[in-house]
């Protein structure tokens, strides 16, 4: 009976079969977690909601959800099915971070909506083993969240 139970436990952790296989889930979903901390800290500096906690889970999480299924073997065409079903649900997420006051000019919340919805992508491109586009796609988001307001603070 325990030979039974130990077969069964190493077939349910044979997901991972060598060092190359853990390497890469590894590489992918700590990358996740830094970028995603990264903005997220941005975010906290600025003293928003959705901060560094916040952003490392939706970037691991959308990676996970990418990565796993291509682990699986499953079709590009699906895996596309799987990335807009990320994409609508973390606009879901974002849409919580929206408020809206009685003045229509007085909404607050958007730019921290997008930028959860924008780590949710960089979380994608990590599970896709995307690396380079997800750095320089955090750079950037860095640089306008950093730069543009002083920018717009200039002008007025």
């Amino acid at each position: 009976m325990w030979n039974r139970v130990g077969d069964t436990l190493l077939a349910e952790f044979s997901d991972v079969t060598d060092v190359e296989q853990i390497t890469r889930i590894l590489t992918r979903l700590l990358l996740a977690a830094v970028l995603g901390g990264v903005l997220g800290y941005e975010r906290e500096h600025q003293g928003k909601a959705a901060g560094i906690r916040t952003h490392m889970l939706v970037a691991i999480g959308a990676a996970l959800f990418v990565l796993v299924p291509q682990q699986a073997g499953m079709e590009i065409a699906d895996q596309s099915r799987v990335i807009q079903g990320i994409v609508t649900g973390i606009g879901f997420l974002g849409a919580g971070a929206i408020i809206k006051h009685r003045s229509e000019e007085d909404v607050k919340g958007l730019t921290t909506a997008a930028g959860v919805w924008l780590t949710g992508a960089i979380g994608i491109a990590c599970g896709l083993g995307r690396e380079s586009t997800a750095i320089l796609s955090t750079l950037l988001a860095l640089i306008v969240l950093a730069m543009v307001p002083r920018l717009v603070d200039r002008k007025r």
